[in-house]
């Protein structure tokens, strides 16, 4: 069973999560400007979207890595945005009126509270999230559950797990071909389950680049992970150094 702990207001693990870092901006954004623009499909408009590109400091997501494939971006350019806006809105946290997206005073309650905030937003934001809206293969769900997953990681990342391993044993080796191929499985295994989690600062990966680099990837668990979450195989990693 996957729990979630309270979290303190002032705990540094906290400065591990893009996700909040991208909510706290947003919400900071908004008590500067009052409100953020929207297109008249209602997403956020460019304006905000190169304003967040520099500032959310995103891993995979920079300035830099966006500028380098858009001369400018939509909201569907920077994932991240798109996610914030959505889950946002569905939690009652912000809402559009006439042509703006305002903070709530749910969510306006909860700007200094990066903690709590914390709690709300990632449970959401992991477990109820389509994260399959970002892969061809969405029509192919992972054999497993969050719990499954979140529990296996719990032991094997503990020190550091490649994409590799990680598909190895859930899944087992991948069909063997005449040359290197994708691996559909581990990709989907990436998009749906370790890039969220790593989103949300709950892992940490040190990227490999090049073909095949989700293998050789290593994903770690972050600070954030043993001060966020209680799960059923923490005795199998030393729950009693836990605080």
């Amino acid at each position: 069973m996957i729990e979630f702990r309270t979290v303190a207001d002032d705990e540094p693990a906290l400065n591990f999560s893009p996700l909040l870092r991208g909510v706290q901006k947003t919400f900071a954004y908004v008590q500067e400007h009052g409100s953020i623009g929207l297109t008249p499909s209602k997403a956020f408009k460019r304006n905000f979207v190169h304003w967040a590109a520099a500032e959310f400091d995103w891993p995979g997501h920079t300035e830099a890595d966006l500028f380098a494939v858009n001369k400018v971006l939509n909201e569907h350019d920077f994932m991240p945005v798109g996610d914030i806006h959505f889950l946002l809105t569905t939690l009652k946290m912000g809402r559009h009126y006439k042509g703006d997206f305002k903070l709530t005073k749910a969510g306006s309650e909860l700007i200094d509270q990066p903690g709590r905030l914390f709690g709300i937003i990632t449970p959401f934001y992991l477990f109820e999230l389509n994260h399959t809206g970002y892969t061809r293969f969405s029509d192919e769900p992972l054999l497993g559950n969050w719990d499954m997953f979140m529990n296996i990681l719990n032991v094997e990342a503990e020190d550091g797990i490649t994409g590799a391993d990680l598909r190895r044993t859930l899944y087992g080796d991948p069909d063997q071909g005449p040359g290197p191929r994708y691996d559909d499985i581990l990709g989907s295994l990436y998009i749906n389950i370790l890039r969220p989690l790593c989103w949300a600062g709950l892992l940490h990966v040190d990227r490999a680049k090049g073909f095949q680099s989700t293998e050789r990837s290593l994903f770690t668990k972050t600070p954030l992970w043993k001060a966020a979450l209680k799960l059923e195989t923490d005795a199998m990693v030393g729950s009693a150094t836990r605080h």
